[in-house]
């Protein structure tokens, strides 16, 4: 990444990763990511919020090179995962007077994850402020989101919020500034669906005190950086909301076209309900996708063979994810078929403790569907349409 400058002493300094397709070793990033750092210089201090992946950290000292940046004072560390503070060791090489700046949750972990000394810390607290000269950082403590020693840093004077992870994209982009708001909307969203919505409540808490904040711009640790603060604050306000949408997502897996016919049959009678269905084949999802089809769903349905009396192994995983990213889903149930018998509406339901759902009856059938297992299909259609209708979220003219 060039450095940029956002506004006067500001600039943009982290590292583009133009090819790196998946993060922790499970999210895929279908375009990228960036690591974005920001160096801060007032009249008397010079503060880094951030660094960036290792990999990434020759970029970021040829930055800084670039800028011929003599001295820093602080390096604020908002999170402690390492593609956010993985190079502060080496900045502290760098400039061995600088010292971490953070609250006592996240000092611990830099410690243990980076091996970085007590000395090195300067540990604050919620509301704290230190000045730069004309410019003064104000420290918001915001646990879990996502992480629970995660912090926002408020660039007072220039009304910029550093919120880290949240508000964040996985978009390599080379303008550091947001062009185009409908190029970012579905990058953001996934990136919510992906990583914020298992910590939900907790980001409705943290908005309503970003909402007291007169913020100009919003400058996060991936992705392009918001002129319009307001865009990514709605979207956030929209996400996190209990409001849910007319529409039932069916992740499914099918061995030997059984399962996939009750999920065609299923599609199609919701449809004609008025209802938004959102299929994935779990042979060819990206699961990204289905991760941010959950963000707004009501309900959802499961479908599966059965495979040694249980689930198969990817309802599983599709069952596991939902219950780990915690959607604000109101309704589930389960379709499928067995040769013998089995546990599979045992197992899959039980997966499901942190949802907080209604589950509907299943339709589990045995071998190939029949004209009396179509009904039972239309009949669980139809328990959708009466359940969305209470919820006020179905039009009236259905």
């Amino acid at each position: 990444m060039a450095v940029h400058k956002i506004k006067p002493n500001i600039h943009s300094l982290g590292a583009i990763d133009w090819d790196r397709r998946l993060f922790d070793e499970l999210i895929p990033l279908p375009q990228g990511t960036s690591y974005n750092a920001y160096l801060l210089k007032g009249s008397q201090k010079t503060a880094l919020i951030d660094t960036v992946d290792p990999p990434k950290e020759s970029e970021l000292v040829d930055n800084l090179k670039k800028l011929r940046v003599d001295r820093i004072d602080y390096i604020v560390s908002n999170h402690a995962e390492q593609d956010h503070s993985g190079t502060i060791p080496k900045i502290l090489e760098m400039y061995p007077d600088a010292k971490v700046v953070t609250n006592p949750k996240c000092k611990t972990m830099l410690m243990e994850m980076l091996l970085i000394h007590g000395d090195k810390f300067i540990t604050i607290k919620d509301g704290d402020t230190i000045s730069l000269g004309d410019k003064t950082l104000e420290f918001i403590i915001a646990p879990w989101v996502h992480w629970p020693e995660t912090m926002i840093t408020f660039l007072k004077e220039d009304r910029v919020l550093f919120p880290c992870d949240l508000f964040g994209s996985h978009l390599a982009t080379s303008n550091p500034f947001l062009q185009d708001e409908c190029e970012v909307y579905e990058p953001a969203k996934r990136y919510y669906a992906e990583i914020m919505m298992p910590f939900r409540t907790s980001i409705k808490k943290h908005l309503e005190k970003i909402k007291e904040l007169d913020i100009e711009m919003i400058a996060p640790s991936h992705g392009p950086i918001y002129k319009n603060p307001n865009f990514i604050v709605d979207a956030y306000t929209d996400w996190v909301s209990d409001e849910v949408k007319n529409e039932v997502i069916i992740p499914f897996v099918s061995m030997h076209g059984s399962t996939h016919r009750m999920v065609d049959y299923l599609v199609d009678a919701l449809i004609e309900k008025g209802i938004t269905v959102k299929p994935f084949n779990l042979t060819e999802t990206d699961i990204g996708e289905l991760a941010v089809a959950l963000v707004d769903a009501a309900s959802i349905v499961i479908g599966s063979p059965t495979v040694l009396v249980g689930p198969h192994p990817s309802a599983v995983y599709a069952a596991f994810l939902a219950n780990a990213l915690r959607p604000k889903l109101r309704f589930a149930s389960l379709i499928g078929s067995y040769g013998w018998g089995g546990r599979m509406v045992e197992i899959i339901t039980g997966m499901l403790s942190n949802l907080k759902v209604e589950i509907i009856e299943p339709v589990i059938i045995k071998g190939y569907p029949k004209e009396g297992d179509f009904l039972s299909l239309n009949r669980l259609a139809d328990d959708f349409l009466k359940k969305h209708k209470e919820l006020g979220i179905v039009d009236n003219q259905n």
